[in-house]
């Protein structure tokens, strides 16, 4: 494994690793001592967490496994490859947090909930696990979400040893596309197996993919993710906020909806389309997606 560090005070904005990948935005990471989602604490300490990285456009062309831990003022990652160009992109090293930050409206709720999770940043997984992430998240709390994920990697995915330690990838279209339903409902996934293992299909056949969304208007880019089985409104937002760079997208999960009935009644308009606009501008616009994840966070943790 190759090993290094990456400076934090050479980013624009702060940075909390735990509030970034333990904040229901990606179900890719895992924590080797067992503690994912137990302690929501405010800023995260020193705990390593590690995934498998599969070859990303313009960033790396070979799978890594990588662990990464925050300690003070520092990133120290392990890799089985330089991993500042991968943590760069998977954990939007590179957005311009004070910016985004300076960019939110005075907003009493956006205030608490920056407030308490201010290095929090987006992230960008890869899509076609992301997808499949989120197709399994209805009515779903992060920790089932998250080992759903687990078992998928565990028991389909490629297995990486790397010095002594082992690695789960998260299997590929044609691995999952190649599983029956009752094989995915062994791993608890229930109603959702079907939908998981038709879009699984889809992409393996090369029916659709979900990276053929970049570059379409926002709302087109949703609308073109709808097309995969199980995938509804939701499901597509959090997709192209937490893979695609969308960054104006504004899932509306829960906790969301709870926020708009006690905060922003004015915003519910009835139909997904039309609520979604009235929040995304109530939430700033370009970054509405930045204050619906932190807000998601802040609510589901107890802020309120």
């Amino acid at each position: 494994m190759e090993r290094g560090a990456i400076p934090l005070d050479g980013l624009d904005g702060p940075f909390d690793l735990q509030a970034t990948v333990e904040s229901g935005q990606s179900y890719l990471w895992d924590r080797p001592d067992g503690g994912m989602y137990e302690r929501m604490a405010a800023h995260g300490g020193d705990a390593w967490y590690e995934t498998v990285v599969p070859p990303i456009d313009a960033v790396g062309n070979e799978r890594a496994a990588l662990r990464v831990r925050q300690t003070a003022g520092t990133l120290e990652w392990e890799s089985t490859t330089d991993a500042v160009p991968l943590l760069t992109h998977l954990l939007r090293l590179d957005d311009d947090l004070d910016a985004i930050l300076g960019a939110t409206p005075d907003d009493p709720l956006l205030a608490r909930a920056y407030g308490a999770y201010r290095g929090m940043r987006l992230v960008r997984d890869p899509p076609f696990p992301c997808l499949i992430s989120f197709i399994c998240s209805a009515q779903m709390r992060v920790s089932r979400i998250h080992g759903m994920q687990r078992a998928l990697a565990r028991e389909y995915g490629d297995t990486l040893t790397v010095d002594g330690r082992t690695y789960h990838a998260f299997p590929t279209p044609t691995q999952l596309a190649a599983r029956t339903e009752d094989d995915l409902r062994e791993l608890k996934l229930g109603y959702r197996a079907p939908y998981v293992r038709r879009t699984a299909e889809m992409v393996a056949d090369g029916e659709a993919r979900p990276e053929a969304a970049r570059g379409r208007g926002y709302e087109d880019a949703r609308e073109y993710l709808t097309r995969f089985v199980g995938v509804g409104d939701k499901v597509a937002d959090c997709v192209l906020l937490f893979s695609l760079g969308y960054l104006e997208a504004v899932p509306l999960d829960t906790w969301i909806r709870s926020a708009i009935a006690d905060h922003y009644p004015d915003c519910d308009r009835g139909s997904y389309t039309e609520t979604s606009r009235a929040i995304r501008e109530r939430f700033g616009g370009e970054y509405a997606g930045y204050a619906q994840t932190c807000v998601f966070y802040y609510l589901r943790a107890g802020g309120e």
